[in-house]
């Protein structure tokens, strides 16, 4: 089961942002946009986490954690545009488990929700959609877009091509790759991964000869590009 994340912002386009890159990630994402709406949505949801906004009206971030820390030892991420020391202090002060200062990255703020999850002892779901460059990759919907346009992978292409943009610029060697295709058969022998990987760079790759995604590191293995900025 997907967990939950209450998202508490009094700015509607942060909560949308928020709902839309997180639900990619693989969590379920609800929202409030203030204190006491917080408090009703927590006690109804039971969210496996909070990513709270300080400065809001009717009830602010701090008020909602003097309350709510009463009642739950639910994590809380606090989101704070101040910049002083003694505010953060405060803020872990009254319970809040990490904060990440605006404007930020939600790259980072998905890591921090996922190292927040590992420290209070719950397993984070891995993201539902895998971007890299011009390549999306839906783990649910089992589909590989790139820019625009579907392509065809076979199961195997696209259990690898997973695989390799789960941790990009992580070397697999053959034998990691072959251990990822679980329930396919490949007869044991690891160079049948080299005819896999030449088949899927036909099909991703503007120029096959010259790898722009998938990486051939020699002695060692393969690995998907980490330096390609994600076109949306």
């Amino acid at each position: 089961m997907d967990k939950t994340i209450l998202v508490v912002d009094d700015k509607a386009n942060v909560r949308t942002l928020l709902r839309e890159y997180l639900t990619e990630e693989g969590f379920h994402v609800v929202s409030a946009e203030n204190g006491q709406q917080a408090l009703y949505m927590a006690r109804h949801e039971k969210p496996d986490l909070v990513i709270l906004d300080i400065m809001m009206p009717e009830m602010g971030g701090y008020d909602f954690m003097r309350t709510y820390r009463k009642e739950s030892e639910t994590p809380i991420i606090m989101l704070t545009a101040r910049l002083e020391e003694t505010d953060k202090v405060l803020g872990l002060e009254l319970g809040a488990d990490d904060y990440v200062t605006k404007p930020f990255s939600m790259k980072e703020l998905a890591a921090r929700i996922r190292a927040v999850l590992r420290r209070t002892g719950q397993a984070a779901p891995q993201p539902k959609i895998l971007r890299g460059g011009e390549i999306t990759l839906d783990i649910v919907g089992h589909t590989v877009r790139m820019g625009g346009d579907y392509v065809d992978l076979t199961p195997s292409e696209f259990n690898l091509l997973a695989a390799l943009m789960s941790t990009p610029g992580r070397v697999f060697s053959r034998l990691d790759l072959l251990e990822r295709l679980q329930g396919i058969a490949f007869e044991g022998v690891e160079r049948t991964i080299d005819v896999h990987i030449r088949n899927l760079r036909t099909k991703i790759e503007a120029d096959p000869s010259k790898p722009r995604y998938i990486e051939t590191v020699f002695g060692f293995g393969y690995r998907f590009n980490a330096q390609i900025p994600c076109v949306r």
